[in-house]
């Protein structure tokens, strides 16, 4: 059986080259949903790797977000500040991938999937 932040990080790789494949067969909403969620999944990883648990019985958009930000990064400073706009910004672009009528553009797609995989990435660095 899979440790919790193992398989969150799993989670979090998948949707990765998911967004990566997405981006590929140019289908920018998918892949800006996906390079959200590599986020939302590393994110959770890193809390679980620095023994922090959710409120509830689901981790929240808004904790993980306020957390990886303000524990992981502003007071424990175990993560770079320039991670602590990923998951605001990505969420947005899926937030418009997901909910307006308006298509997310290549360059915005391509942008989340640059940030997703820095914050990926960072997260893989440090739990090593």
């Amino acid at each position: 059986m899979i440790d919790e932040k193992s398989g969150f990080l799993f989670k979090a790789r998948e949707a990765l080259a998911g967004a990566q494949s997405e981006f590929a067969s140019k289908r920018y909403n998918n892949a800006a949903n996906r390079a959200y969620y590599a986020c939302f999944h590393a994110a959770i990883a890193a809390l679980l790797d620095a023994g922090v648990r959710p409120q509830g019985p689901l981790w929240g958009h808004d904790y993980v977000q306020a957390q990886f930000s303000g524990l992981l990064i502003h007071r424990r400073k175990l993560y770079p500040e320039q991670l602590g706009s990923v998951l605001s910004r990505n969420i947005d672009v899926r937030k418009e991938a997901d909910y307006d009528a308006e298509s997310v553009s290549e360059k915005d797609a391509k942008r989340a999937i640059e940030k997703a995989k820095r914050f990926v990435e960072a997260v893989e660095a440090r739990m090593r």
